[in-house]
């Protein structure tokens, strides 16, 4: 599979990782080819290896990973460069089931990052530049910013422009102050030109890329050869003749990259134009009447009216921008030309500036028959002669991603609104249950009514944060999919028994067409219910009460298609492009609020994508029910069912000394009632160093900690506790809201025997105190509590 495959992979394989790897992943050797085959992983790439090795030996451990667009700085064509990549490591099991190596798939995104990198500097040069009206303090700042950029990869490097005698070669001030500004303070004489053979290239219009001036025979001839160990200059040309150059420069050698090569080309254009229509602005500002030239080879649009709003001058950027020719625009009446300009800001801010002669600014958005929409920020300045001068560019880009901020903004505002609803509404009748046990006199129906109606909103309170952390995993990778044989009709079975409830609170008629029972798929049951499930629940959601809703399932070929058809509210073309989209829901009405984040969808789109399946929507349209369908890929080879594991119900448990540590005087009070109900002598402490003489005192048999304590946290107090001779056979619990893989392994590494999320599921914490030593014969309990409390 590797060496027939168009991906860069390789093998690492044996305890000093030996390094195999196919043709695809020559190019990310470099000069390390063809010697790297059969080397070990830590001599081949020795600079990186002490990075890498942490991410090996996990996986050597039997677990993979997975990075995208990773640093690395690598040495593999004589040099030190950055590059990125986005790959994966994966175990490869020995004969005997260990793992005996590592399977890597890799990708070099370094050109992607290196191009982001490159526009975003290109947005923030533009940004700096657009409010300077100094040609000075544009190429003061440009340089200084292209400098800054290029140091954050190696050493420091300094970055100026100097304009060029094109005959003689001399070099202006600019460029001599920085390159003197690397030696030292002993008066020498100050190089004014370039060598010939540097010359002779910069005339040509070809970047000069001197790695090292101690060896290069460009810099020899040169007196800056001298003077610094690394050169770039880039020339800049106008009518095909040299005019200026912008010269970077570093104190030691260094290897200049493409990037750094194509950067600074960028940003010498950009500001060498920058500079010109600075210069351009202030020549009209000085002489508006016999500058007007100037402007015809400016990177902006201008044109001039005069009083009576004739075009007398429009240059080549201008007509392109507007999409005319000189023939149809000059010598003619302005609003005659641009009819539409009469009802839009701009032209209304013309005409301000025309009454009023005072400058102004304005953007307008244009519309050309084509359908083609392009967004133009215009500034005008009155003449002495009575007319307009204006300036007008294309900022159609910067536009379109400030309307997708903005519509950023307005989904992150409505999902916040939602979030606020969805958490107000079980919030409700918790305030309303706790308020009528406060004012006591209350029979033990109504409190058993209370205490289920508390539990049940907590629960769905529960599920919605648990989905924000569902999402927020999947989309950041961090998903690890169980990888057994899953029957298809067990899948759907169990969905359908999670969403029974809600079908049969709305009267609800569901069809179902069950596969065979020898129908299967690799992946992971629990994630694959929950995708079945939450398709379900969203056409119960959106179907009204006493509707039907279609479950089919059918095989096509080596594919197992599961629909669901439903006859409810149905949606427009827009809506079904976008509904797996996060935060997506249709239009909310008061009469039909019908919950949720809009997040349930989104997880099935990632969960299914990563089976290896697609799923998709459909609609007539509005009222007319919706379609969603999975694919997945089926298993082949049949396997037999591995029967589902006995458990056996917790008994009673024996009396316990229990320590509940908590700062959350409330929780703390709380769960040291339910505890004392089961019959255990509890003690609370709000406090860690409080709880440690409580402890000493007391001898628990278990401490419930939380883990964000004052003074010290969870895990320190438990080590603390640990370390008493008279709390050797305590168990620690962490009681905590803190519930991802990386806080249960944190806490189990502090001594921690279990680890339970808050809100706790009382039946698990019975059954985890069902476990201590001294409980009543006979018991039996869950095993590994702590990793199906914990795993989500």
């Amino acid at each position: 599979m590797m060496l027939h495959s168009a991906f860069p992979m390789f093998v690492a394989w044996g305890p000093q990782h030996i390094f195999l790897y196919n043709d695809a992943y020559i190019p990310i050797l470099g000069e390390r080819h063809p010697g790297a085959l059969g080397q070990p992983f830590a001599a081949l790439w020795p600079e990186v290896w002490p990075e890498l090795q942490p991410q090996v030996e996990h996986v050597m451990g039997g677990k993979p990973v997975f990075f995208e667009d990773y640093p690395l700085r690598l040495l593999r064509n004589g040099y030190p460069e950055r590059t990125w990549f986005t790959f994966s490591y994966a175990p490869l099991h020995a004969d005997g089931g260990s793992v005996g190596g590592l399977f890597c798939t890799a990708m070099e995104t370094t050109t992607r990052v290196l191009g982001e990198r490159r526009a975003a500097f290109r947005l923030m040069l533009s940004d700096a530049l657009a409010v300077l009206a100094d040609p000075g303090d544009v190429i003061a700042t440009a340089s200084t910013l292209l400098g800054a950029e290029l140091s954050a990869d190696s050493t420091t490097t300094r970055a100026r422009y100097a304009e060029i005698d094109p005959l003689s070669g001399t070099l202006a001030a600019p460029c001599l102050s920085a390159l003197s500004a690397l030696t030292d303070s002993a008066p020498r004489a100050q190089p004014d030109r370039f060598g010939p053979a540097m010359m002779a290239a910069l005339q040509q219009g070809a970047v000069v890329s001197i790695h090292d001036t101690a060896s290069d025979p460009r810099a020899l001839e040169s007196p800056f050869g001298k003077r610094v160990g690394a050169m770039l200059v880039v020339p800049l040309m106008a009518a095909g003749r040299l005019a200026a150059c912008l010269c970077v420069d570093a104190p030691a050698p260094r290897a200049w990259t493409e990037h750094d090569i194509r950067l600074a080309r960028d940003v010498a254009e950009r500001t060498w134009a920058a500079a010109g229509t600075a210069r351009a602005h202030a020549m009209l500002r000085e002489e508006r009447d016999r500058g007007r030239e100037i402007f015809a080879n400016i990177s902006e649009g201008f044109a001039l009216f005069d009083r009576n709003w004739v075009v007398q001058h429009m240059n080549t950027e201008g007509l392109r921008i507007c999409a005319v020719t000189s023939d149809e625009v000059i010598g003619r009446n302005h609003w005659a030309v641009f009819p539409a300009m009469l009802e839009c800001e701009a032209g209304r801010m013309y005409q301000r500036v025309m009454a009023s002669r005072k400058a102004g600014s304005a953007e307008q958005c244009r519309e050309f028959p084509d359908g083609r929409r392009v967004w133009i920020d215009l500034r005008a300045y009155p003449t002495q002669d009575g007319g307009i001068a204006t300036f007008f560019r294309d900022i159609t880009d910067r536009k379109l991603a400030e309307e997708k901020l903005v519509e950023a903004d307005r989904r992150k505002d409505e999902f916040l609104a939602m979030l606020a609803h969805e958490l107000r509404n079980p919030l409700a009748p918790i305030s309303a249950a706790a308020e009528l046990l406060r004012l006591g006199n209350v029979d033990a129906r109504r409190v058993h009514q209370s205490s289920t109606i508390i539990s049940r909103q907590v629960r769905h309170m529960t599920r919605l944060v648990d989905d924000l952390l569902d999402v927020s995993r999947v989309t950041r990778g961090l998903i690890t999919l169980g990888q057994a044989r899953v029957a298809a009709r067990t899948v759907i079975e169990e969905a359908i028994e999670q969403v029974r409830p809600t079908i049969d609170t709305r009267a609800q008629t569901l069809t179902v067409r069950l596969p065979s029972a020898g129908v299967a798929v690799l992946g992971d049951k629990a994630r694959l219910v929950q995708v079945v499930a939450n398709v379900l629940a969203n056409a119960a959601k959106y179907t009204p009460a006493g509707r039907s809703i279609d479950l089919r399932a059918d095989l096509h070929g080596n594919r197992l298609v599961l629909s669901v058809r439903d006859e409810g509210i149905g949606m427009d073309v827009e809506l079904t492009g976008r509904v797996f989209d996060l935060f997506t829901q249709a239009e909310r009405s008061s009469d039909r609020a019908q919950g949720g984040l809009g997040l349930g969808l989104a997880l099935v789109k990632h969960l299914v994508e990563l089976h290896g399946g697609t799923v998709g929507c459909s609609s007539p349209g509005l009222g007319k029910g919706s379609t969603f369908v999975i694919t997945l890929p089926l298993l082949l080879e049949e396997a037999p069912d591995l029967p589902e594991p006995v458990v056996a119900a917790p008994a009673g448990v024996a009396r316990l000394k229990v320590l509940v540590v908590d700062d959350n005087t409330d929780a703390a009070e709380m769960l040291g009632l339910l505890l004392a109900a089961q019959g255990h002598d509890v003690a609370i402490e709000h406090g860690a160093l409080g709880a440690l003489a409580r402890a000493r005192s007391m001898r628990p048999d278990v401490c419930l900690l939380d883990i964000g304590l004052p003074e010290i946290d969870g895990h320190e107090l438990a080590r603390r506790l640990q370390q008493d001779p008279g709390m050797a056979d305590s168990v620690l619990v962490a009681v905590t809201g803190y519930g991802q893989p990386q806080d249960r392994d944190a806490a189990l590494a502090a001594g921690f025997a279990h680890h339970l999320v808050k809100p706790l599921d009382v039946e698990v914490l019975l059954e985890v105190l069902a476990g201590v030593p001294g409980r009543v014969p006979g018991q039996q309990i869950r095993e590994n509590v702590w990793e199906q409390v914990g795993q989500d």
